[in-house]
């Protein structure tokens, strides 16, 4: 691998470990939320805002910005981190995750933040909106993408396979769908209560691209992300695998920690499990050693 691809992962990798722990701490102090699915798309999250969305923190409303819509809207807790560092608003404003008042509220809502283009609550809904923002610029003939984040579990919808079969009749060749695919939900694993496989034969034939990774390989997100870009006459999807609760030992691939906050003393345990990681990951930026 070349140095600067090299070094641009292990930023990368960084920016995930920052948003795992910007997490945790926003979580355990409101004592509510969703800190599964959060801690498994950091990679998602810090590719996206670092590496491939056009944005602006400064110009979040710009014409030719490209379009995030996060479907599953419970696991806004890495969305607002991933916004923090990128510099929509300060990173101490993270401590008001679900307080009265606050900009960050449970689930996304567009008038309170800027640089957010739907209010996410109703899981299903999101694909439907970000196929209507694609049509659009289909339309009008804009250069800007479309992405959208998206659960497994929410793949019981019936709206979500509406949005799907719309995309592919339509051709959506600007509209990519990220599937977090950690095979839990809120009540167990989805095979048990939603067989979704085959997944990616279901994608295919309603004439979608599909490209499946390991949602933790930065450099495959990388690969899937740039693949999408170049997709002609469909939309494309990135099922991504993941792991519910990344980073932190006692919470990977233990569905009860889709939407249980950690106590004070399990916060403590897994904020020292990603310093850690932290450290890992600066000591290979410094010496120039494996980033694995």
């Amino acid at each position: 691998m070349a140095m600067e691809d090299r070094g641009r992962i292990l930023e990368l990798e960084l920016a995930a470990n920052r948003i795992r722990r910007h997490v945790i701490n926003m979580v355990a102090k409101a004592g509510s939320g969703h800190p599964g699915g959060s801690l498994g798309l950091a990679e998602i999250f810090a590719v996206l805002y670092f590496d491939v969305l056009r944005h602006d923190p400064g110009r979040p409303d710009r014409p030719d910005r490209d379009r995030l819509v996060l479907s599953n809207g419970h696991v806004c807790p890495a969305r607002y981190a991933a916004m923090a560092l990128s510099g929509y608003f300060p990173e101490k404003e993270l401590s008001t995750l679900r307080r009265l008042g606050s900009r960050l509220q449970g689930h996304p809502e567009r008038e309170r933040l800027p640089g957010l283009e739907t209010t996410s609550g109703p899981l299903g809904a999101g694909l439907a909106q970000a196929a209507g923002m694609a049509l659009a610029a289909k339309m009008d003939g804009r250069i800007w993408r479309t992405f959208c984040l998206t659960s497994d579990g929410e793949h019981d919808s019936g709206p979500h396979w509406e949005a799907v079969l719309f995309a592919g009749a339509r051709g959506l060749d600007k509209l990519t769908c990220v599937v977090d695919r950690n095979s839990n939900q809120l009540d167990g694993p989805t095979e048990k209560i939603m067989p979704l496989e085959p997944l990616k034969e279901k994608y295919l034939a309603f004439n979608w691209d599909v490209v499946e990774i390991d949602g933790h390989d930065i450099r495959a997100i990388l690969a899937a992300f740039e693949r999408t870009r170049t997709a002609s006459g469909k939309p494309a999807v990135i099922i991504a695998s993941t792991v519910i609760g990344k980073g932190v030992s006692f919470m990977e691939n233990d569905y009860i920690w889709h939407g249980k906050a950690p106590s004070p003393e399990e916060a403590k345990k897994a904020l020292a499990e990603l310093k850690t990681e932290e450290a890992r990951i600066l000591k290979a930026m410094k010496t120039g050693g494996p980033h694995k």
